[in-house]
Order: structure tokens, then sequence, then C-alpha cells
């Protein structure tokens, strides 16, 4: 009988350990063991990464003030031109007509103006000689002031044409670079005065100043300051990077890409990677710098309630320690207090984590150290 109920205390005792009911002796081997990483000495320097388009600090759109047939274009896309070259003809026959007429006019005018003065001088003399009524005198004197008054409308007839015509010759407002040129020759195009703002001859900059114009959302703009420096890098360029300066950050949010955030511009001042305008390139904007700190990866820092906690290794067990957390990057988080150079934390927070007794765990053989990062 006894040896029946033995072997029913064993089938019994098999079935419960098979369910997980008995832990098994062996459990202990069977433990996943907990990432560790060294605290370490580095440098931190985080970067907020953005992309940006090339533009001229200083781009126009060349456009006529005057509308009229394009006779010349005098100038090639990418010809380099100083102030006041010449850069269209717009056909000017019409106006050298108008002018023809208004010397017409002047010239009649002039006569007309001589022939009654000659009436009115004789006039003049029979008025004070008291040969001559006074509402004759007054009549002759009227006829005299029209003519020269019509003499002066020819004069500024004249001039308005004159005007128009230096306005045919369309002339670089300052040294620049042609960029583009949409238009052809015999083409007939409408001055800016006109009510669709006139039709553009081509864009003109200045490429000895650019720019770097990036969108930035509207968490990270609060990051950047007026002066604050960005490295350039174009992927095309194998001469290294460009550098500039924050000089514009927009007071207004707007959408590009459906994306809410702000337009930053930065002025260009190391171009020796030969940036030009319309190019892509991508933006670091350095946001802080801790040099020689002591550090730990970011996955060793964990939140409980209002504080940052580090589980350090300590003969087999986990000891919480409050951390006062500086400068982080994308790969480590300074430590500034709660955690000494050389000790072996935690990767992975510990089971009952929120318990702060200490709890034992196994050291991952294969992340003892973390690798420095490179300044």
């Amino acid at each position: 009988m006894m040896k029946y109920f033995v072997i029913l205390v064993l089938l019994a005792t098999a079935v419960l350990w098979w369910m997980g009911w008995i832990p098994s002796l062996n459990r202990k081997h069977d433990e996943k063991p907990i990432p560790t990483a060294k605290a370490i000495r580095t440098d931190i320097t985080p970067e907020l990464p953005l992309s940006g388009e090339v533009k001229p600090a200083f781009q126009v759109d060349v456009k006529p003030e005057i509308g009229g047939k394009i006779q010349k274009i005098h100038v090639i896309p990418g010809q380099s031109v100083k102030k006041g070259d010449l850069l269209v003809t717009i056909d000017d026959t019409d106006l050298l007509n108008e002018r023809s007429a208004a010397d017409a006019e002047i010239e009649g005018a002039q006569l007309n103006v001589q022939k009654i003065r000659g009436n009115y001088d004789r006039a003049h003399q029979l008025h004070e000689r008291k040969l001559l009524s006074e509402e004759v005198f007054l009549n002759l004197e009227a006829d005299y002031q029209i003519a020269l008054n019509t003499l002066e409308k020819s004069n500024r007839r004249r001039q308005t044409v004159d005007d128009r015509l230096s306005k045919t010759r369309v002339v670089a407002p300052f040294d620049g670079t042609i960029l583009e040129i949409p238009v052809n020759e015999g083409q007939v195009v409408v001055g800016a005065a006109s009510v669709n703002s006139g039709t553009s001859l081509m864009t003109f900059a200045d490429l000895s100043s650019l720019l770097i114009i990036s969108q930035v959302n509207q968490l990270d703009a609060s990051k950047l300051n007026i002066g604050q420096e960005v490295v350039l890098n174009c992927p095309s360029s194998e001469n290294g990077d460009a550098s500039a300066k924050i000089n514009f950050i927009a007071p207004l949010a707007t959408v590009k890409n459906n994306i809410k955030g702000f337009e930053v511009r930065g002025k260009i001042e190391k171009n020796g990677v030969g940036l030009k305008p319309g190019l892509s390139v991508r933006v670091r904007v350095p946001l802080a710098k801790a040099i020689d700190v002591v550090a730990v990866p970011l996955t060793a820092v964990f939140d409980q309630k209002n504080d940052k906690v580090a589980y350090v290794l300590e003969d087999g067990k986990s000891e919480r320690r409050e951390v006062k957390v500086g400068i982080i990057d994308n790969e480590f988080a300074e430590i500034r207090s709660g955690v000494q150079e050389g000790e072996d934390v935690l990767l992975v927070e510990p089971v009952g984590a929120d318990n702060p007794a200490e709890q034992t765990v196994h050291q991952h053989k294969g992340s003892k150290k973390a690798a420095p990062k490179k300044s």
C-alpha cells in the first residue's frame, strides 16, 4: 500500500512541476542575463539635424519698366555682370516715332509763341500810350500765356518719351550673375507697371553672399538663437563641410510639407565646398557641449515618477540610485551625480524596479563596457 502511495506522490509532483507550479531546480540557469555597461568619460556634443536649401542672399526678377518686343538679349545664363551693364534691349521704334512727333509739336508751339509774342509786345506799347483798349490788351496777353503753356506741355511730352526710351535699355541693378532667362528675342513683354506685375526677363543674383534656408519644427525652433553657428554638408561634395551663422528666425510659424514650423536662415561664411544656389544640404546645429564628463548610455537612465534613476551593479546585486542628468545626445547622457566612472550600470530596468530594495541580477558578459564616443 505504501508503495502505491509513493508512486502517486511522485506522479503528482511531476505533473505539478510540468505545469509550472513547482519551481525548477535549474530555473536559475534559465534566467536571461541583464545587459550592463560601464560609466565612462567622453565628450557629449548633441546636434540638431536639419535639411536646407542654398539660396542667394540677394536675388531679383529683372522686369522691364515698359512693354514691347525684345529686340536683343545681351547676356546668357551663368554670365557675371557689373552694375549698369546692358542686359536686354526693348524695341524702341514706336517711341522714336513718338519723339519725332513731339519734336514737330515743339517746333510748331515755338513758332506760335514767337508770333503771338510780337503781337503782344506791340499791344503792350500801345496800351501804355493809351492807344489800345484794356479789353483787347488782356485778350492778347491771355493768348500769349496760352501759347507759352502749349510749348511747356510739348516739352514735357518730349521728356516723357525720352524717359520711356531710356527704359528700353534694361541694365543690371548690381554686380551679380545671370541665373535664368525665361524669354526669347522677339517676344512681346509687359511692363512692370501693368496689372499683372510685368514679364520676368531673367533671374539675377549676387552669388558672393549665400544663405542656407531650413524649416524647423515648432518643438526644435526654441533651441535656436540668432548668431548660432551651423555646419553644412553637401552629399555631392568631397571637400568637407561649410559653415554658416543663423541671422533670421521667422517670428510666425508656417506650414510646409504638412508640418508646422519656422523658417530659419543662416548666412554662409565658409564655402570651401563650392555650394551653389538650389543645392540641398544637410544641416547640423550644435546645441551644447560637455567635454570629458562621466556618461552612461541613454538606456541606462530610467524615469520613475519625478526622478531619474540608474541601477548600479555591485556584487551581483543592483543598487537603485537617483542621478542628476546633464547634456544628452543620441547615445549618451552626462551623469553629474549618482554614478562614478567605471561603475557598471544596468541597461534594462530590473523586475520590481518600483521597489527600492536590492535585486539579484546576472551580468551580461558581452556588454561590460560601452565604447567611448569620439569627440
